[in-house]
């Protein structure tokens, strides 16, 4: 409330709506989201164990399910770390990008169901909320912008899902 008082009183003609949005975290918050953004984005994916990767994004609070693999050098967005669900048994290649918001655009869900598969420097970028269904594949370098159903394989960027064989 201080620090409000504070913006507005150095800030002329500031509405309620101008305010950043980080004037609102607690002194607490405002500390721990750098170390967690240092230690998600430029620590955790050059770690050679995936076990030591999995447990440490666990702490960072990802949601990650059972037998994951995770390779190096993914960014998991570090910002919504709480919108990200990775579900058991999923394969997430080397280099893979998630991004769960951006410019332009509001803070959507990604969800990686069960048995998952995702190529090699992938980048999945939630303009909605975006789904990678049960058993689904996308292929490596693929951009991935809206849900794969199960059981699918998408490749290319955007994605496009492939017709049955």
């Amino acid at each position: 409330m201080v620090l409000k008082l504070l913006y507005k009183m150095t800030h002329r003609n500031v509405k309620e709506e101008d305010i950043p949005y980080y004037w609102n975290y607690s002194l607490w918050r405002a500390f721990t989201i750098p170390i967690r953004k240092w230690f998600s984005a430029a620590f955790i994916p050059y770690l050679p164990w995936n076990c030591v990767r999995i447990f440490l994004y666990r702490l960072c609070g990802y949601k990650i399910g059972k037998h994951v693999f995770i390779g190096m050098r993914c960014y998991l967005d570090d910002k919504c770390y709480d919108l990200l669900t990775i579900e058991d048994d999923v394969t997430i290649s080397y280099g893979v990008f998630f991004a769960c918001h951006g410019r332009g655009q509001g803070h959507n869900r990604i969800i990686i169901r069960r048995n998952a598969y995702i190529g090699m420097r992938a980048s999945v970028m939630a303009r909605t909320d975006i789904e990678i269904g049960e058993n689904a594949v996308v292929g490596a370098m693929s951009l991935v912008n809206k849900s794969i159903p199960a059981g699918r394989k998408a490749v290319g960027v955007p994605c496009r899902i492939l017709e049955d064989e």
